[in-house]
């Protein structure tokens, strides 16, 4: 039986990777969604849209796939499941502690199930390097880094408003690393953070993400950060560097994924996400006493792993043990990200250190 799904939001996410997703997947049938934009009927023909999450009957839908603007998504799946009606929900899962505890209210209270996380460790790559942590030894450190050469988001746009999207790329390519993360490492509350933020590139009109359809001349404006550098502890004693970058001076849009164990190191350099401006071919080697080696990786279209995250979707909808996990782990990583912001606060308010004495 197919889950009836609503997809809430047809932005560019809702638009281009969902609704086509989920109209060509068996086991999902698109029976409604939501937009209050008058033109939104456009983005799904033959798909009833209504303008508020108000209109959906918890009766006739299963699940809701949330992708709306990040400051909506804990409002919007809250009032879902306080209805009853389950929800897939876009990173960020929520911008505060405050909203993962508002969501696991209104779970508790309609009895339904959110379910969320990032399509990146679904990608076929990441796969192959979560094979090789168990001969790793006992893993020690990991490294992690999102640096695109030109990928900010339109300025202008809700991106870059820290009121609307919480943060700047830090909740957008980082939570992709720390679910990353967790689907690698297993979750784990952090004990320690320490970071670092620059804003360089997110006013420049030339360090656009063109690749979007997004226009470089429009808008100047923004308050977030385009670069984030942190440092985290783990609960289990595991030590994490983070680096996300909207835009930098290298050549292509690189993703880095290193894991460090007491007997071996593991390394994937690919591109999350559809920048076109990526090296040719994602690379995984493993490292043992001065000796690399390669190890294959299959052929994987760019975006498949949207697909296999479906396909993981309705199972896990209906594993009641899913319900609590999904904001367990969302906890965690906004914890991580606050602390990091009021690391990186306290820095920005620091003097600086007086120029040395002339000889």
């Amino acid at each position: 039986m197919s889950t009836r799904t609503a997809v809430v939001g047809l932005g560019w996410a809702g638009r281009e990777l969902w609704l086509p997703r989920l109209a060509r997947h068996a086991a999902f049938d698109v029976v409604a969604a939501v937009d209050p934009a008058p033109a939104a009927h456009r983005a799904a023909p033959g798909v009833p849209v209504h303008p508020t999450v108000d209109a959906l009957d918890p009766d006739a839908v299963d699940l809701a796939v949330v992708a709306v603007p990040n400051h909506l998504h804990a409002p919007v799946a809250a009032a879902l499941l306080a209805r009853g009606v389950s929800v897939f929900l876009e990173k960020p899962v929520c911008l505060t502690s405050a909203e993962a505890e508002a969501l696991a209210a209104a779970e508790r209270a309609g009895g339904a199930v959110l379910l969320a996380g990032s399509a990146a460790p679904h990608r076929s790559d990441v796969a192959a390097l979560a094979r090789l942590v168990p001969d790793l030894g006992a893993v020690r450190h990991a490294e992690l880094s999102w640096v695109r050469a030109r990928g900010v988001p339109q300025a202008g746009g809700w991106f870059t408003r820290r009121d609307l999207a919480g943060g700047g790329v830090l909740f957008d390519l980082g939570w992709h690393l720390f679910d990353t993360l967790a689907a690698l490492l297993g979750p784990a509350r952090f004990t320690q953070a320490v970071g670092a933020t620059s804003s360089d590139f997110v006013t420049a009109g030339t360090f656009s993400a063109a690749w979007r359809g997004d226009d470089p001349a429009a808008g100047d404006t923004g308050d977030v950060e385009d670069t984030a550098r942190g440092f985290f502890v783990r609960e289990d004693g595991v030590s994490v560097s983070l680096d996300a970058g909207w835009a930098s001076h290298e050549e292509h849009d690189v993703t880095r994924i290193r894991v460090v164990g007491s007997a071996g190191t593991a390394e994937l350099r690919c591109t999350f996400g559809f920048s076109p401006n990526r090296p040719p071919r994602p690379e995984l080697t493993l490292t043992r006493e001065g000796a690399t080696t390669s190890v294959p990786l299959p052929d994987a279209p760019i975006g498949s792993e949207y697909d296999r995250q479906l396909d993981c979707l309705s199972v896990l909808l209906a594993d009641p043990a899913q319900r609590g996990r999904a904001v367990a782990e969302a906890r965690a990583t906004v914890r991580a990200i606050e602390d990091f912001y009021a690391s990186a606060r306290t820095a920005h308010r620091r003097p600086a250190a007086p120029a040395p004495a002339a000889a």
